[in-house]
């Protein structure tokens, strides 16, 4: 999402460093806010990057400036730094993506939610959302995230805010928000897909596999058709309602997703887990292509449909991929991963301040988020070493 005029990037491939090594902030925030035209700007960059991985506990903005320094001044610079300064969301997120593409191959593309509680009705985007995790509606933003994936290690590299009608259609709210006139309501597929877009152009992955939850979107279907038009593949978990036709001859009429898995026999497989470990799992799947083609035309794609068989009987999600022709153990291993892609928006929820951002105005939020996750992907790339606490009796350098 650009918040400024666009401008070029180039890619932050000068040097490579191993998963665990050591490296001085100083070097990763200066090519990470390198786009940053004033000098001032990546000075507070460097100095809003630093207070998130040293100060404890919450991190307001207040919070950040004494961990940093004594200078009662800090707190305004910083807060004028994220909120109002005119700097570029799109640039930033560019170049956290070359680093982390530099330094892992991103066989997967993971899309997440962070839902983000919220009070009142002033923090831009905050509407009423029902919240799966925890069962419950809550008042609240909601951010949709792509993460680079490798294995267990998961760095986020682009995030939308999602935009309900209500403030895209309030010409009043748009304006004390700052919302771009671009910026209008998408669907939670489309907002997928953009990311997805985003995320091709910047990196040179053909091959990436496309990850996501999207078992409470009605129209997923439009996603799905995305993605085969962009000869992307993906695992996708579908709403159990969503209708396929079966692939043997002489189906024509479409079924449920969920009543058609449930009348296959489990199979046998070794699940890859999030940590490495095999584990005996059984799952239930079936080929299928999807509905709503053009009338005479040649059948569409092949899809596998499969979900994992509980042996307590409790409801599993169901899975629709594109590689139909892989085993259901690594298709079984990609779907493990969504696990950690919860994990990583937990731990920036956690640890990180992914929460402690009042949040009024729409660049004020992409800037913090930005933030947030340069200091994850720092501290999950390169360890917590090369940090060390500020003086607080010196003012920020």
């Amino acid at each position: 999402m650009r918040t400024t005029q666009a401008g070029t990037s180039s890619g932050s491939g000068d040097v490579a460093y191993a998963l665990t090594s050591a490296l001085p902030l100083d070097l990763f925030s200066g090519t990470i806010f390198k786009s940053l035209r004033r000098t001032d700007q990546r000075k507070w960059a460097h100095a809003y990057l630093k207070g998130l991985l040293v100060t404890p506990g919450k991190k307001s903005v207040r919070r950040l400036a004494a961990a940093l320094s004594r200078d009662p001044s800090v707190a305004q610079s910083l807060r004028q730094f994220v909120s109002l300064s005119p700097w570029d969301f799109d640039e930033v997120m560019e170049e956290l993506t070359h680093w982390v593409a530099d330094r892992r191959p991103g066989p997967v593309w993971a899309i997440g939610r962070a839902v983000l509680p919220k009070r009142g009705d002033r923090s831009v985007g905050v509407h009423r959302y029902f919240d799966r995790s925890s069962g419950r509606t809550l008042n609240c933003q909601l951010g949709l995230g792509s993460f680079w994936c490798v294995g267990g290690a998961q760095f986020p590299v682009d995030w939308c805010l999602h935009l309900s009608t209500a403030w895209t259609q309030d010409p009043a709210r748009r304006r004390d928000a700052r919302i771009p006139d671009g910026e209008q309501y998408r669907p939670m597929w489309a907002e997928a897909l953009r990311l997805v877009d985003r995320l091709s152009a910047r990196s040179a992955s053909p091959s990436s596999v496309v990850l996501a939850d999207m078992s409470d979107e009605p129209d997923v279907g439009y996603l799905l058709r995305g993605l085969t038009r962009r000869h992307r593949d993906f695992v996708v978990a579908v709403p159990p309602y969503l209708a396929v036709l079966p692939a043997g001859e002489g189906a024509s009429a479409p079924v449920s997703a969920k009543s058609l898995v449930s009348v296959e026999s489990p199979d046998p497989a070794v699940v890859l887990s999030l940590d490495k470990e095999r584990r005996p799992a059984h799952s239930q799947s079936a080929l299928v292509r999807l509905t709503g083609g053009p009338p005479g035309r040649a059948p569409g794609p092949l899809y596998r449909l499969y979900t994992e068989a509980d042996p307590t009987g409790a409801p599993s999600p169901l899975w629709l991929t594109s590689l139909a022709h892989h085993t259901l153990a690594e298709v079984s291993s990609i779907t493990a991963l969504h696990a950690g892609t919860a994990d990583a928006i937990g731990s920036m929820r956690r640890d990180f301040g992914l929460l402690d951002f009042e949040g009024r105005s729409f660049p004020g939020w992409y800037h913090h988020m930005a933030l947030v996750s340069a200091a994850y992907t720092y501290r999950r790339l390169h360890g917590s070493a090369a940090v060390s606490p500020p003086d607080t009796a010196q003012r920020v350098p």
